[in-house]
C-alpha cells in the first residue's frame, strides 16, 4: 500500500509539474488604474489597453522562453493616497519587476515619490502629463525609472495657447481641477497665452467630486470673458460646463486632452459644443495606429478615440517587449532595455501578434528593433520624457474632430518667439 501510495504520488507530481512550471515562468506586471473615480473612464480603457497589448505579445510566442504576460490591476480610485497603498501592495509584497500607471498626473506623482522611485521599480505612465514629472527626474528623484508616453504640459500648454488666439479667445476665464496636472497646466499655459497678447479675467480653482461648482463658475464669470478654458475630467468637467451654460456663460470652451470624450459631450449637450476646441498630445500615425483602430473596440468594447487608449497600448507593449529584451523579469534588466526595443537603428516592429512574433525572434538572435506604435515612433528622453506633435481638434454636432497638428518645432518655434 505505501509503495502504491508514493507511486500515485510520484505521478501526481510529474502530471502538475508543465502547469506548475509554466505558472512560476509567467510574468505579472502591476497596473495602477483609475478604474473608479473623475478620470474612471480613462483607467478602464487604459486597463483594456495594457491588456491586449500583452495579449498580442503572448499570442506571438510570450516572453522568456514562452513565459506569459500577466497583469494585476489594482484601482486607485483616482486617489493618491489610495494609489500608493495599492502600488506598495503591487512593488513590495507582490513583487512586481515593473508597474505601469496611473492615468492622472495626481496618481502617478505619489507612486513614483513613494513607491517605484525608492524601489527602483520601472513605473511607465500612459497619460500623466504634469511638468512635474520632469522636475522630479532633474532633480534626481526618480532613480531614472518613469517614463509616460504622453508629452509634458510644459509644451501643451504653449500649444493650446496658440490655438486659443487662433480661434478668437483674447479674454478667456479659466476654471481648473486643483491638483498637480491642473496647476501646472495653468501655469504653463498663462505664461504662453499672456506673451502672445492673450488676457486672462479669471482662474478659478475646483475640487473634485463636488455636487454643484455654482460658486466656482460665478467667480469664473467675473469680467465678462469670451469663452471658458475648462482643465478637468470628463464627469466633473460636464457638472461644471453645465452650471456656466446655465448661468448664462458664452457658450465657447477651450477644454484640454481629458475632455476628448463622448461622455462629456453626451452629459453637457452637443448642441451647446459647437464652439469647443482643444489640444491633445497626438501622434504620427503608422500600421500600429491603423491595426489599434480596427481592432481594440472588439476587444475591450470601448471606443479607440478614449483619449488613454492608444497610448496606453504603447505603454504595455513598451514594457512587454522590455522584458523579452531583458531576459528576465528583473526591474534594473527591464529599466535598461526600455530604449533598446525603440533603438533608432533597429528593425521597425508594429503593433499586433505577427509583428511581436518578428519582434521576439529578433531579439533572441541579439538583432536590434525599433518598436513604432499606436501614437508613432517614439524615444524617452533622460528624464523619461517624449516630445510632440499635438493634435488641434474641435467638437461639432456631438463628433471630435481633428482640423490640425502642430508639431515640436512649431511648440519650440514659438517658445524661442515670445522667451518662454
Amino acid at each position: 500500500m505505501r509503495y502504491a501510495l508514493l507511486a500515485m504520488t510520484a505521478l501526481a507530481g510529474l502530471a502538475l509539474t508543465p502547469a506548475a512550471s509554466q505558472a512560476a515562468c509567467d510574468v505579472t506586471v502591476g497596473l495602477v488604474m483609475e478604474l473608479t473615480g473623475p478620470a474612471g473612464q480613462y483607467g478602464q480603457a487604459g486597463a483594456k489597453s495594457v491588456e491586449m497589448a500583452f495579449r498580442d505579445i503572448n499570442d506571438a510566442g510570450g516572453v522568456i522562453d514562452g513565459c506569459k504576460l500577466l497583469t494585476d490591476t489594482r484601482d486607485s480610485q483616482s486617489q493618491g493616497n489610495v494609489a500608493v497603498d495599492v502600488a506598495a501592495q503591487l512593488v513590495q509584497v507582490k513583487k512586481v519587476p515593473a508597474l505601469i500607471g496611473g492615468i492622472i498626473s495626481s496618481v502617478s506623482i505619489p507612486i513614483l515619490t513613494s513607491v517605484t522611485g525608492p524601489a527602483k521599480v520601472v513605473q511607465v505612465s500612459p497619460a500623466s502629463s504634469s511638468p512635474t514629472l520632469t522636475a522630479l527626474g532633474r532633480e534626481g528623484k526618480t532613480n531614472g525609472v518613469f517614463f509616460r508616453t504622453i508629452t509634458s504640459d510644459a509644451l501643451q500648454g504653449v500649444a493650446a495657447a496658440k490655438y486659443a488666439l487662433d480661434q478668437g479667445f483674447k479674454k478667456l476665464a479659466i476654471i481648473h481641477v486643483n491638483n498637480d496636472f491642473g496647476v501646472n497646466m495653468v501655469k504653463e499655459f498663462s505664461k504662453a497665452y499672456k506673451a502672445m497678447g492673450g488676457e486672462i479675467i479669471s482662474a478659478t480653482p475646483y475640487n473634485e467630486k463636488q455636487p454643484s461648482y455654482q460658486a466656482e463658475v460665478t467667480a469664473a464669470m467675473t469680467g465678462s470673458p469670451d469663452g471658458l478654458y475648462l482643465i478637468s475630467y470628463p464627469v466633473d468637467g460636464a457638472t461644471i460646463a453645465r452650471q456656466w451654460i446655465s448661468q448664462g456663460g458664452v457658450a465657447k470652451f477651450l477644454l484640454n486632452d481629458g475632455m476628448n470624450s463622448p461622455d462629456f459631450i453626451t452629459n453637457v449637450g452637443a448642441k451647446y459644443l459647437d464652439d469647443a476646441y482643444g489640444t491633445s498630445s497626438g501622434t504620427n500615425p503608422t500600421p500600429s495606429t491603423d491595426y489599434f483602430m480596427k481592432n481594440y473596440k472588439e476587444f475591450s468594447g470601448i471606443e479607440p478615440s478614449n483619449p488613454a487608449a492608444d497610448r496606453s497600448y504603447d505603454a504595455g507593449a513598451i514594457v512587454g517587449l522590455a522584458i523579452a529584451q531583458a531576459g528576465k523579469a528583473e526591474p534594473a534588466a527591464i529599466k535598461e532595455a526600455i530604449n533598446k526595443v525603440l533603438d533608432p537603428k533597429g528593425e521597425v516592429i508594429h503593433a499586433g501578434k505577427d509583428e511581436f512574433a518578428k519582434a521576439l525572434k529578433l531579439i533572441k538572435e541579439g538583432k536590434p528593433i525599433k518598436y513604432e506604435g499606436v501614437i508613432g515612433p517614439v524615444s524617452f528622453d533622460q528624464y523619461g520624457d517624449i516630445t510632440g506633435p499635438f493634435r488641434l481638434w474641435r467638437i461639432q454636432n456631438g463628433e471630435v474632430t481633428t482640423v490640425g497638428e502642430m508639431t515640436t518645432a512649431d511648440v519650440d518655434a514659438i517658445k524661442a518667439k515670445i522667451g518662454n
